[in-house]
């Protein structure tokens, strides 16, 4: 071949592509990287809808069944979802806003309520997150974070409570968290926490601790990351755990405290799983429940 001919050719090949040649192939890269990168986290809230949240849809009970007087609420959250929750007044202006767990509804937390209410005379606001009970939509975190919003303004708006002297926090598991977040970014009388966790990576270190962490969370879109948020949060705070709990360890609940500012306070539920803690915890249980809430938290460790 004629070396000024390949030459020539080479000098082609070379030649700088032109501005929109270039930025076409920019535009397919950001669609394949965006194309992939959606995939992934469909993938990771797919999984989290699988392995985190278990809601059940039908109300099994409400507060009517054990005569009580309520309000059923609906509200707005920022993104539009609509949720649902239930009223209870008390015979105090102090209101325990409830949040619970990450299995079934608040149908299934009606006796808790109502124990709640007798035992501390207190009015409760219990919210089912979005997608569970007769709320709209499928949870995640950035949406259970949306409807507490939602139900921290209801309070404050509607009922015309004083956030800092007369709403608390109280979340129990996966509620917890909730709590926490709200306690973080709004001033409140007290918050409880009971059978808490301090984070997601927390939870997957210790269930699977032959498993790189970070290989974990990549697969999943929740972090719940309560122990870096704690350190926010000004308001007094009780942790309850049971010291039988097989779903989360007490050793979870005494990285919450730990993590937590004072005034704070600590309270074993001697021989109390998961799910179990106000039958077990009996009396002295509803006691520091009530001790706490009207007292604001004096610091102890039982």
């Amino acid at each position: 071949m004629d070396t000024g001919l390949l030459s020539a050719m080479l000098n082609s090949m070379r030649r700088p592509r032109s501005p929109a040649y270039r930025a076409a192939r920019v535009l397919i890269l950001l669609i394949v990287i965006g194309s992939v990168a959606g995939f992934v986290v469909r993938q990771m809230s797919f999984i989290d809808q699988q392995m985190i949240y278990f809601p059940e849809r039908t109300l099994s009970a409400t507060p009517a069944d054990v005569g009580l007087d309520y309000e059923d609420v609906f509200l707005t959250a920022s993104d539009g979802v609509k949720v649902h929750g239930w009223f209870v007044p008390g015979e105090l202006r102090t209101t325990l806003l409830w949040f619970h767990g990450n299995a079934g509804n608040i149908g299934d937390r009606v006796e808790n309520l109502s124990l709640l209410k007798q035992r501390l005379g207190v009015g409760v606001f219990m919210l089912d997150y979005r997608g569970y009970g007769r709320s709209e939509g499928k949870p995640s975190e950035k949406g259970l974070y949306l409807d507490a919003d939602a139900a921290i303004g209801y309070l404050a708006n509607e009922r015309e409570l004083s956030l800092e002297d007369d709403v608390v926090l109280f979340g129990r598991s996966l509620g917890s968290a909730v709590a926490v977040d709200i306690a973080a970014r709004h001033q409140v009388r007290a918050v409880i926490l009971e059978s808490g966790f301090p984070s997601v990576r927390a939870m997957t270190e210790r269930a699977y601790p032959f498993l790189p962490s970070a290989m974990l969370l990549s697969l999943v879109e929740a972090r719940y990351d309560s122990a870096s948020k704690l350190p926010s949060v000004h308001a007094p705070v009780m942790v309850l755990h049971g010291d039988r709990d097989q779903t989360v360890s007490i050793v979870m609940g005494e990285e919450l405290f730990e993590a937590a500012n004072e005034p704070k306070r600590f309270y074993t539920i001697s021989g109390a799983d998961h799910n179990d803690t106000y039958h077990v915890g009996g009396e002295p249980y509803f006691e520091a429940l009530r001790e706490f809430v009207l007292g604001a938290g004096e610091p102890s460790v039982e």
